[in-house]
């Protein structure tokens, strides 16, 4: 098959690299464009296996959709794609285009579909290669995969330890179902569907006046981006390992124990033993070496921020 990638990111590099490697006849890799210096990753790969690169600032002109047409591909392989990508694009490859989305649609519809589940206390995701069409993540499933979340799991590992790789494997597999005419199209149920928007800084600051086992999933699923914040002193800080300190009783946001590598503040029940932050951009450091930078002691309080979700 002729094949187009759209994409970006190590993500995308990686899935073409696996394309590369099995000897596909890979015609064209959409890209973005290079910016102050900085290549993206897939650019990189296209560029070092000498295939063809197109950076368009857009799909949505006639100038884009003509120039896909004169690769003549069979299918569009997306992977990783922030762009909106239109029909009129995503229709000229004989065989359609594929695209990899990071949860069990129609669950989780949206940009941030990895950081909602763990934040929601969620026990379970998965991934989702699907045949996009101009909605948001609606067209029909071509294949999932589901993996559990663990009580510890972080967006980090949930990413990068299982659905990235198991993405990537993810959409070899659902190349050779194409090729081989037997790749199912599976409408989407309206009634289960759910959307998120982006998760930002905005929407995970840390309410200390919630229970200890949401404030974890916050910090959880914010880690290790946009990263889950308090502040204290004017400052913030920014909270990325943590356990779950179950027995902790104390008002909520108070630090009720500091030691060498960590502190503990107060949620409504329960609370966080906090081992790895960040204050004003700086490197991250131990909690314990947090607290004595900043003079924190026990009785002082972390701001309370509300938890916005878009």
């Amino acid at each position: 098959m002729r094949i187009i990638v759209n994409g970006m990111q190590p993500f995308g590099a990686a899935v073409l690299e696996k394309l590369v490697e099995r000897g596909e006849d890979i015609v064209g890799v959409y890209c973005p464009a290079d910016k102050d210096g900085r290549v993206d990753k897939l650019t990189e790969a296209a560029r070092a296996h000498d295939l063809p690169v197109f950076q368009p600032k857009s799909f949505k002109t006639g100038e884009a959709v003509e120039h896909v047409k004169s690769l003549a591909p069979d299918l569009a392989v997306m992977a990783y794609v922030l762009k909106f990508v239109p029909e009129d694009f995503l229709y000229v490859p004989k065989l359609g285009s594929i695209q990899y989305h990071p949860s069990l649609l129609p669950l989780h519809r949206g940009p941030s579909s990895i950081n909602w589940p763990i934040i929601e206390g969620k026990t379970k995701t998965g991934l989702t290669i699907f045949w996009p069409d101009n909605g948001l993540d609606t067209g029909p499933v071509l294949l999932q995969k589901e993996v559990d979340i663990g009580p510890d799991d972080t967006l980090g590992s949930i990413y990068f330890d299982r659905l990235f790789p198991m993405g990537v494997d993810a959409m070899i597999e659902a190349v050779d179902l194409v090729r081989d005419g037997k790749a199912p199209k599976i409408i989407q149920d309206e009634a289960l569907s759910t959307y998120e928007s982006w998760c930002r800084k905005e929407n995970v600051g840390i309410d200390w006046a919630l229970p200890g086992e949401q404030v974890y999933n916050l910090i959880r699923g914010a880690n290790p981006q946009p990263g889950a914040w308090s502040s204290f002193g004017g400052r913030t800080v920014e909270i990325f390992e943590c356990r779950l300190a179950a027995g902790a009783n104390g008002n909520p946001g108070e630090i009720i124990a500091i030691d060498a590598d960590s502190f503990t503040v107060a949620a409504a029940s329960g609370g966080i033993q906090i081992q790895r932050v960040r204050c004003e951009s700086r490197q991250k450091v131990s909690g314990g070496e947090f607290a004595t930078e900043a003079g924190l002691k026990t009785g002082d309080v972390l701001l309370t921020v509300p938890l916005v979700k878009e």
